[in-house]
């Protein structure tokens, strides 16, 4: 292993911080400031993410508000994701050079397959899913977890994990969560009753499958899961000096900002 990237484990932190620091960290991977870099997050309370290019409409924002449920738009595409106990992940990568110079798809697939590994490490026999899912499906609802498409993770046919991965020219960043429980009672006050009634059927939560899993054990699966899919050794790190300086820009000026927040 003689190309060494970046692990950073930043813990719980606030919705608003968790989406600043992870385009922070891909700006300064674009810019060559610093390797490939794997973080791995939780949030400091329940936190509802939409996707870049979602309507803040599919929600109800009263129903956040009155339950302080943090609401911020991910830099990255997809449906909205209720984040609570989980793992979330990011990654951040050049794309101007390999392995994640052969587009969307290609980078998607190796990045799930370092996620398989991890699974399989802690018996857990996930599979990617292999056929298209059709457009009107995706369309038809709001949250992320409802419907699953190519190449994203399946246990027993439902989704495990959620990832969305947004791409510029030279470089890439994919986000994930991949939830410990499953929360009938507020996903049903965020997107309504009638949106979640056929949720449970298509999603599944990790302590579902796992009840004692545990939570360092898994992370530590995941970072030796990357080295050996992609041949690499990963260096436990911290946000450089510029990162941290360049989210806390991009958090006051971009995502505690309602305009982004809310405008579409």
């Amino acid at each position: 292993m003689n190309e060494e990237w970046r692990l950073i484990d930043s813990g719980p932190c606030d919705a608003f911080y968790n989406m600043a620091l992870d385009e922070a960290i891909a700006i300064e991977v674009r810019k060559g400031g610093a390797a490939a870099t794997l973080r791995l997050y939780s949030w400091d309370s329940p936190s509802l993410t939409l996707g870049c290019f979602q309507k803040a409409s599919d929600i109800n924002i009263e129903y956040c508000q009155s339950q302080d449920i943090p609401v911020v738009r991910r830099p990255t595409g997809g449906r909205a994701v209720l984040h609570s106990d989980e793992l979330t992940y990011s990654f951040s990568a050049r794309t101007d050079r390999k392995p994640f110079s052969y587009g969307l798809l290609d980078s998607y697939k190796r990045i799930s397959t370092a996620f398989l590994i991890a699974f399989k490490k802690i018996n857990v026999m996930a599979e990617p899913k292999k056929e298209m899912e059709k457009g009107r499906t995706l369309m038809r609802s709001p949250l992320c977890f409802q419907s699953s498409s190519f190449g994203e993770i399946l246990l027993d046919n439902k989704k495990l994990m959620g990832s969305a991965q947004k791409r510029w020219s030279n470089g890439l960043l994919q986000q994930g969560s991949i939830p410990y429980f499953y929360h009938k009672e507020k996903l049903q006050g965020i997107f309504g009753a009638e949106k979640t009634a056929s949720l449970r059927d298509c999603m599944k939560a990790l302590k579902d499958v796992l009840p004692l899993l545990d939570d360092d054990a898994f992370k530590k699966a995941v970072a030796s899961s990357f080295e050996e899919a992609f041949g690499i050794r990963l260096l436990l790190s911290a946000p450089s000096q510029e990162e941290d300086l360049l989210a806390e820009e991009l958090l006051h000026q971009k995502y505690l900002q309602s305009q982004w927040n809310f405008s579409l």
